[in-house]
């Protein structure tokens, strides 16, 4: 199925058609009377202040800090587009506003900083932890995300990069699945990802996570392949992921790979790289808008391929909507202090088993009544199927409890099943 083409003036009437924008904060309580005033505001509020001085956890009793995120972006790197500034990002933080809400029932604050520093950028952060229940680091350029992440890992809050985890959980689940369809077991999977920024170090890292070995995989970067002891383009993180390999050349890499996955740009991956691949090959093109290579590109070079995208209009999109919001909504249900590998691995494996449950008549409906079924074309959940957040973020909240960083444990995880299915519909009665 193919969605009509998105052109500049589409996407600009949408933003601007009505109130200019794609988001708004509204009030949940009433303010129609004098006494509702004075609960709101002054003199009631007081006591709301004198609560959360005297213990600290009544926050999230007495505010919205609780289901609050704070989208924060600093503008070097937008999507494809690169460092276009602070509030050239603005667009793409309301954006996330807006799937954290319609998926997840997550309230958000989009947060654009004039900080190209590091130190400005981690300031303030920890200037705004009490404002927040959580905070969605986006669009930040590598290296500088990673060592933003890693230190702020002291806060209290869960503080998590999207574009490094949030593609690592849905690239993992959908190689989980696709192995699973063409026979071939993870321990002897040999990847090759082109592109070594914050998504393809993050997803090399994931993957290790789910059992393929570090020397199963091959990192190549705009300077070739990284190898122990090379030293142009080299940092710390990505000499974590470097070893003793004989190859220099993504090409000479690509020969005889099970997966060929792409975080890098357009036409990467070429016609002889796709032929030389092992058979029943995963190619996973994630570059947006154009990727390495396009499905029907490899569809014309050999018809053994499972094919994956980042793109809504091809079967197989990798989209990190299947991830961010569902693992905010378990971390935040539970007050969990951080997001750790334990939560990712979970969310990871509870989209790999979903993909293989029957989809609702429903789901299938809103995508045009393609039948989606596990297979070559279904290695992930759709977005829109609203099982994802019980899935997800449930497995989210039990690993935050069994690793110990949850604040506030669920003692009944069927019943927070069933709140979670509330939370859809009410989701779906809003947005109507």
């Amino acid at each position: 199925m193919k969605n009509k083409k998105i052109t500049r003036e589409d996407a600009l009437e949408y933003h601007s058609s009505g109130r200019p924008g794609k988001i708004e904060v509204m009030p949940t309580k009433e303010c129609k009377t004098q006494r509702d005033l004075s609960l709101a505001y002054s003199p009631g509020v007081a006591h709301a202040c004198n609560a959360i001085a005297e213990d600290p956890a009544n926050a999230n009793k007495y505010t919205a800090r609780g289901n609050l995120v704070a989208v924060l972006s600093n503008g070097t790197a937008i999507l494809g587009l690169g460092n276009l500034g602070a509030l050239a990002s603005k667009p793409v933080m309301e954006g996330k506003g807006v799937l954290f809400k319609r998926f997840a029932d997550i309230d958000v604050f989009d947060i654009e900083l004039n900080a190209p520093k590091i130190e400005d950028v981690i300031a303030a952060c920890r200037m705004l932890e009490p404002t927040f229940g959580g905070i969605n680091i986006e669009d930040i350029k590598a290296p500088e995300c990673f060592a933003i992440e890693n230190t702020l890992q002291d806060l209290s809050i869960p503080v998590f990069h999207d574009d490094q985890h949030g593609t690592a959980i849905i690239a993992g689940a959908a190689i989980i699945s696709a192995s699973e369809i063409v026979g071939k077991k993870m321990e002897n999977l040999r990847v090759v990802i082109n592109g070594a920024g914050a998504s393809g170090l993050s997803i090399g890292k994931h993957l290790i996570q789910l059992g393929i070995t570090k020397e199963q995989i091959v990192m190549c970067d705009t300077n070739g392949i990284l190898y122990k002891g090379r030293k142009k383009g080299m940092n710390k993180y990505k000499d974590e992921m470097a070893h003793d390999v004989p190859f220099r050349t993504l090409k000479e890499a690509a020969k005889g790979a099970d997966i060929l996955l792409g975080v890098s740009s357009k036409e990467a991956f070429s016609a002889d790289m796709i032929r030389s691949l092992a058979q029943n090959p995963i190619i996973m093109a994630m570059s947006n808008p154009d990727p390495e290579i396009t499905p029907e590109e490899v569809a014309e070079i050999r018809t053994d391929a499972i094919m994956a995208t980042g793109r809504s209009d091809y079967p197989n999109q990798v989209n990190n909507v299947l991830c961010f919001p569902f693992i905010f909504r378990g971390a935040l249900d539970v007050k969990s202090t951080t997001i750790n590998n334990e939560m990712k691995l979970a969310a990871s494996l509870a989209l790999a088993k979903l993909t293989k449950e029957p989809v609702p008549q429903e789901i299938k409906d809103i995508y045009g009544g393609v039948d989606l079924k596990f297979g070559r074309e279904y290695i992930m959940p759709k977005p829109f199927d609203s099982r994802v957040l019980t899935w997800v973020s449930s497995a989210v909240a039990q690993a935050a409890m069994d690793t110990g960083v949850a604040k506030e444990p669920i003692a009944d995880m069927e019943a927070y099943k069933e709140s979670l299915l509330k939370r859809v519909e009410r989701i779906k009665t809003k947005l109507k």
